[in-house]
């Protein structure tokens, strides 16, 4: 069989697992679950591809939602990664589901490739991509170490075959100061939320003067209790992001002196804590990403390398991308570009007939680029080549 017999193949196959696909991406839809309490998604997958033979390990990396699915033995290994976190309070406003969904229906497609030309797929679930990074977590214990290539695609705005992620810490802040009555006696009293607003407003003016691609922003989650008590304690949750690691570090210094600033300033007491996660810039390869535009084009979709405007934020397969050879595609499920992730609007998106429809395209194209690289060693030896020069 060549390999365009073994993609039409491909393509048939996940026709064929179409409804039960859109079950499956539905089900997470309806059943959000937030970062590492993800049970039902990772039963559902699990037993999903279990059901079309895969063996697969649960609670992997000490983390009962993660999960390992493989078909076939030995190598080449060519992973595809499944996210199914939601958000807090909006469900899956960052389509997630889909992104499941894909991920699975690659990889019962991608079986065919295995069985033709040796090798190996799996399916990796990663629980906790928002906010907590968990394939960091899954990195550091060596989830990713055997792999091959890796590859998953992210529901978006517009096509493009990889767009930028920033390397990205969090940065948690209290300040301590002394309360008293805000009427009869403020000059008593040490202002905590004043702190934390004198911060704030610093973080505002250092953003003039920051490169064009770093990124600050963050929340008060705590203000005090009574507004007429002068408030005796404040927290704020913060992100920081910038093009590389270099940039990260050096950018944040400038954050933190904006909170030991207003400290000295107020005589509040500042402890603060940077995540233990940090994530990763990412490393697109472009000998996959070629192979990526290429079958996206043979299912009907016409893509980009790149949409140069635009800055995808941060995500932990970064992580995974300097490891192993990956792409992370976006592909558009919204009507227009009004429509952004993290939004009420996008999570309908991701349950609409336009998502489901790129969802089965993203898991043909993902399948049938395994495809080339198990039936092609010169196509993974170019990818592999590629990753070496630029780590």
């Amino acid at each position: 069989m060549d390999i365009d017999q073994l993609k039409s193949q491909i393509v048939s196959e996940v026709d064929n697992h179409r409804d039960e696909l859109f079950a499956l991406s539905r089900k997470i839809h309806d059943n959000p679950e937030e970062g590492f309490q993800e049970f039902k998604a990772a039963a559902w997958l699990t037993d999903f591809l279990e059901e079309h033979g895969f063996s697969v390990e649960r609670g992997i990396c000490g983390l009962p939602t993660a999960f390992r699915a493989s078909y076939g033995q030995g190598g080449p290994i060519i992973a595809l990664m499944a996210e199914y976190d939601a958000l807090p309070d909006m469900g899956h406003g960052c389509g997630h589901n889909l992104i499941a969904a894909a991920g699975a229906g690659a990889g019962i497609a991608s079986r065919l490739a295995v069985d033709h030309c040796a090798g190996q797929v799996t399916v990796i679930g990663t629980p906790a991509e928002e906010l907590y990074g968990g394939k960091v977590s899954m990195a550091e214990k060596g989830a990713f170490a055997d792999l091959d290539v890796a590859m998953m695609v992210h529901p978006g705005g517009h096509d493009a075959a990889f767009t930028e992620a920033m390397a990205c810490q969090g940065l948690s802040v209290e300040f301590f100061g002394k309360a008293s009555h805000a009427a009869s006696r403020p000059e008593a009293g040490i202002n905590a939320l004043e702190a934390l607003i004198q911060s704030y407003n610093s973080l505002n003016s250092l953003r003039q003067h920051i490169k064009s691609k770093a990124r600050i922003h963050g929340i008060i989650t705590d203000g005090g209790q009574a507004s007429n008590v002068v408030p005796d304690h404040s927290a704020g949750s913060f992100l920081v992001r910038a093009a590389d690691e270099n940039d990260l570090a050096e950018l944040k210094s400038r954050v933190l002196n904006c909170f030991i600033g207003a400290a000295t300033a107020t005589g509040a007491r500042l402890e603060y804590k940077w995540d233990e996660r940090c994530y990763a810039p990412m490393l697109n390869n472009l000998h996959l990403a070629r192979l990526f535009i290429r079958n996206m084009k043979q299912v009907g979709r016409k893509m980009k390398m790149v949409e140069p405007a635009k800055s995808f934020g941060s995500t932990d397969f970064g992580n995974v991308s300097q490891l192993v050879p990956g792409i992370h595609p976006s592909v558009a499920i919204t009507p227009h570009r009004g429509v952004v992730s993290h939004s009420p609007q996008f999570a309908e998106a991701a349950i609409s007939e336009k998502g489901l429809q790129a969802m089965l395209e993203a898991a043909k194209a993902m399948a049938m680029t395994a495809a080339d690289l198990l039936a092609d060693p010169a196509l993974l030896t170019g990818v592999k080549n590629e990753f070496l020069r630029h780590r």
